[in-house]
């Protein structure tokens, strides 16, 4: 069966992360692949916590959040339709390194990590198409980070 055959990998298709992916890793995904939905102010992880999963966020917003003791979170950055949440899933030791948080009533599609990792190992080309991918998520992100921590040193 082709993604264009299973509903799930069509759909994960349709995501801007991987619009245009060739070869059969969206199929082979497909079969672990949730939906999900969390109503405002739901947590959908929580830094320490095993990292277990993709987020590919469909609709809603969800705050990146740094928690400092006994200071309010500190939102890195609001990710919304089409972005992704998390690489933490792809890195030793496999722990949240952020929190993340709805903001407004979100629906995601998440893969699990482990599955994924698999299937990337199973397959380098898509091991190094999915990581050239990843890669300037991960940037921004940082790129965020860093603009917020000058923001709050007063810089």
């Amino acid at each position: 069966m082709s993604a264009a055959e299973d509903p799930t990998a069509a759909r994960l298709a349709t995501q801007p992360f991987f619009r245009g992916w060739e070869g059969d890793l969206l199929r082979r995904l497909a079969p672990g692949v949730r939906e999900r939905t969390y109503a405002p102010g739901e947590p959908l992880l929580r830094e320490g916590d095993p990292a277990d999963r993709f987020v590919l966020v469909l609709d809603g917003k969800v705050a990146l959040e740094i928690v400092l003791p006994d200071r309010p979170p500190i939102t890195v950055q609001t990710v919304g339709a089409g972005e992704v949440i998390g690489w933490s899933w792809l890195v030793a030791p496999h722990r949240w390194r952020v929190d993340a948080r709805a903001v407004k009533a979100t629906r995601t599609l998440e893969i699990p990590g482990g599955a994924l990792r698999s299937a990337l190992d199973a397959n380098p080309t898509d091991g190094y198409r999915f990581l050239l991918r990843l890669l300037p998520v991960v940037a921004e992100r940082l790129e965020h980070t860093r603009i917020q921590l000058l923001d709050l040193h007063g810089h």
